[in-house]
């Protein structure tokens, strides 16, 4: 709209110490009925209604040097008095939400997402918007510099200024990063890519920069080059323990243990960096997939409330199932730690009892009530759309490979859904990724997915793996961290004589505090509820870490006396041990086959 102008926007760190944003939104040609203003109530990519008003701590208009009368209508909508002339409404903000989805303010750093702090003019969303990024007063701040992907308009590089966006959406899409931080930059398909880290780290940031070379010309080449920005930014804070990411259009927030990044000298992958690779993976491949590639639902983004679809399972499930493949993919895991993973994923829904319960659509759909808010019973009566949705990936990948003798997979039906939706910008219909796959393949898979989106019946991985030389074995866990992945140890010789009580426990001083007690299990049918506290069993003293130990002594069919704390009343509750489920996964390849070693190949083969 080049003959409107634009919204223009102000944001200082105003007092870092008690952790507050000054924010301010200027509207030269206000509503003559009464502007209104309002604050976003999620932020795209968390499927969770937060309320970013409630950390609005004082709020002001002004036109001129006149104080305007502003009213607040409903939990995060403003409406000021008319006014002739520019309308400027100003928000003290607290930050003080150390993740990717808000912001945090101290001495150390400022970080924000700006659905937090940026008012949004009704009716003048699609107007350009331009941002003044100004410091904290103070000499202790004088070394501070900016890490975003937004466009400068009048400041230098990593400096404060002038910056600017083609729209209120465009706007909040690009968090930004002000402090001390280290930078280390790469060019991958001649784009360039930067790496702010903040927070205390040893990171060896030339490895870091190569992998990630590596790992986004992998992403670039399947969906097929140019990639679809001129600069992409990584804002990573490292801590003592933390993990998450949130995808933006050029850029993605990430905060990670310290200890996962490479450290200088470390020759191995660790699992740690390994679990850092797949987070910069998973972002990055949103870059298309929910970034560009949207479903209509989202299409434009209604951020007053819910914005509901069913297909999360592949916007973001699909997305989980590419953030693993492709980094086997560019060579920076191995295949044999590939199908590590990928047991590991389906060790986790096999002890999801949830997954006989919610579909993959219906746990999509329910993601705003259930998958952001989980609770003691969770376990029981939910699947994870991130979880079961890379298993239906990878099983529509191998099911489309097997149909078509290898001459279509999905990596033809993400770069179908790029060149129809994604270029376009038209939004994903409900049934579009499944009426696409089935163009794309030229067969019907209609069956695949009444039975892997609509049903709660498993997913047929044992056979879908065969194809690519693949063998698939279930064993009980061996302890309670046993997570999946590898075979059984030649210690556990009579894994089918192992006990289960079906919980899962963490430390407490008291003993041994059950936070889910699983369906089916023993101590569901002897009556322990979640937030028991076990603390012995047939006499002798237990917690959560030698409870595995303890209970390693009987056998299925065994009676134990447990006695636990229910809030301050002492139970006594015999439990009857139940032999340990066949749950836990470890994929292998099989040598002898060569056909299907050659379909593997394909299957993991780079997308160079």
């Amino acid at each position: 709209m080049p003959n409107l102008p634009p919204t223009r926007y102000a944001i200082v760190p105003k007092h870092p110490e008690a952790h507050l944003f000054e924010a301010s939104c200027t509207v030269a040609d206000p509503d003559p009925r009464g502007q209104r203003f309002a604050l976003p109530a999620w932020i795209p990519g968390s499927y969770l209604i937060r309320d970013f008003a409630r950390n609005v701590v004082a709020i002001r208009a002004q036109s001129g040097r006149r104080t305007v009368s502003i009213t607040k209508l409903d939990k995060h909508t403003w409406i000021a008095a008319p006014v002739q002339g520019p309308l400027t409404v100003t928000l003290q903000v607290y930050a003080w939400d150390l993740s990717v989805r808000g912001a945090h303010l101290d001495t150390s750093h400022a970080f924000f997402n700006g659905p937090s702090v940026f008012l949004r003019p009704l009716g003048k969303e699609a107007r350009a918007c331009e941002v003044e990024i100004l410091p904290p007063r103070g000499g202790r701040y004088r070394s501070w510099q900016v890490a975003t992907a937004m466009r400068r308009r009048r400041a230098p590089a990593l400096g404060f200024g002038l910056y600017r966006a083609a729209s209120y959406d465009e706007l909040i899409d690009h968090p930004v990063e002000m402090g001390r931080f280290d930078l280390a930059t790469f060019e991958a398909c001649g784009v360039r890519h930067e790496v702010a880290i903040t927070g205390r780290h040893d990171t060896d940031l030339e490895r870091l920069c190569t992998d990630l070379r590596r790992l986004c010309e992998s992403h670039v080449r399947l969906f097929g080059e140019p990639a679809p920005v001129d600069r992409y930014v990584f804002l990573v804070t490292a801590v003592g323990d933390g993990y998450g990411g949130l995808e933006h259009r050029a850029s993605t927030a990430l905060l990670c243990s310290r200890d996962e990044l490479p450290r200088v000298g470390m020759k191995q992958t660790t699992e740690g960096y390994r679990t850092f690779l797949g987070l910069c993976s998973h972002e990055y491949f949103h870059t298309w997939n929910v970034k560009r590639i949207k479903p209509a639902a989202f299409t434009p983004y209604d951020l007053e409330r819910e914005n509901y679809t069913r297909l999360l399972w592949a916007f973001e499930g699909i997305t989980s199932y590419y953030d693993d493949l492709q980094l086997v993919r560019a060579g920076l895991i191995s295949e044999s730690e590939y199908l590590e993973i990928v047991a590991r994923n389906i060790t986790s829904l096999l002890r999801t009892a949830g997954r006989m319960k919610q579909t993959a659509e219906e746990a999509s759909f329910d993601a705003w009530i259930k998958y952001y808010r989980p609770d003691e019973n969770s376990p029981n009566a939910q699947v994870s759309y991130y979880l079961k949705g890379s298993l239906i990936g990878l099983s529509l990948d191998l099911t489309i490979r097997s149909r078509t003798h290898g001459r279509k997979s999905l990596d033809d039906v993400m770069r179908a859904l790029w060149e129809r939706h994604g270029r376009t910008g038209l939004g994903v219909p409900e049934d579009g990724i499944e009426k696409l796959a089935a163009q794309v393949a030229g067969v019907s898979l209609r069956a695949f997915f009444d039975k892997a989106l609509r049903s709660t019946q498993d997913l047929p991985l044992k056979q879908l793996l065969a194809t690519v030389g693949v063998a698939m074995q279930l064993r009980p866990a061996q302890s309670s961290a046993d997570k999946g992945g590898k075979a059984a140890t030649v210690a556990d010789a009579n894994p089918s004589g192992r006990v289960s009580l079906g919980v899962r426990a963490t430390e407490d001083p008291a003993g041994a505090r059950l936070t889910h007690v699983l369906d089916t299990g023993a101590a569901q049918a002897a009556g322990l509820s979640a937030g028991d506290v076990v603390v012995a069993v047939d006499g002798l003293k237990v917690g959560a870490k030698n409870l595995d130990q303890r209970l390693a002594r009987y056998k299925p069919g065994n009676v134990a006396t447990l006695h636990a704390f229910r809030r301050d009343e002492l139970l006594e509750i015999r439990v009857k041990l139940r032999a340990s489920p066949f749950d836990t996964c470890a994929l292998a390849v099989i040598a002898s086959d060569r056909a299907a070693g050659n379909r593997r190949r394909a299957w993991l083969q780079s997308t160079d």
